[in-house]
């Protein structure tokens, strides 16, 4: 089992069809969306991360490939030099995720990557320039 990201555009003329309903039952993958911005009618993005079997989640974006999906894998992560972190919160306030988040006991920084949607707000937010981009 694997998870991957990806971002998915959206025709306009799709939005009748009943996408993540086949990726779930015919292919066995789970979805997890992450950011929708989704309008009846016009075009339309969402940011899912896919779990399931490598070939089931191949098979899952062909199809949405061959329904005029366009299907960008997200390979990049945000990477954080917490050892040099003043844990001033500026971040928190941009983080709409929910990834970075100030510990309420400690007042110190907790950046948890699983929820990170790598929006990127996060880098100019930082006043010492701590946020980077991670391509794997």
């Amino acid at each position: 089992m694997i998870k991957k990201r990806y971002i998915l555009n959206f025709p306009s003329q799709s939005g009748d069809k009943a996408f993540s309903y086949h990726l779930v039952k015919d292919y066995d993958i789970r979805i997890n969306i992450l950011k929708a911005e989704v309008y009846p009618g016009k075009k339309g993005s969402l940011l899912l991360e896919l779990h399931g079997k490598k070939e089931n989640i191949e098979k899952g974006v062909d199809y949405l490939t061959n329904h005029n999906i366009k299907c960008e894998s997200l390979d990049k992560a945000i990477h954080l030099e917490e050892d040099k972190c003043i844990d001033c919160g500026n971040c928190t306030a941009v983080c709409f995720a929910g990834s970075l988040t100030m510990n309420r006991d400690t007042w110190k920084l907790e950046f948890d990557k699983d929820k990170c949607v790598v929006c990127e707000l996060c880098i100019p937010a930082c006043p010492l320039n701590l946020f980077t981009i991670d391509f794997r």
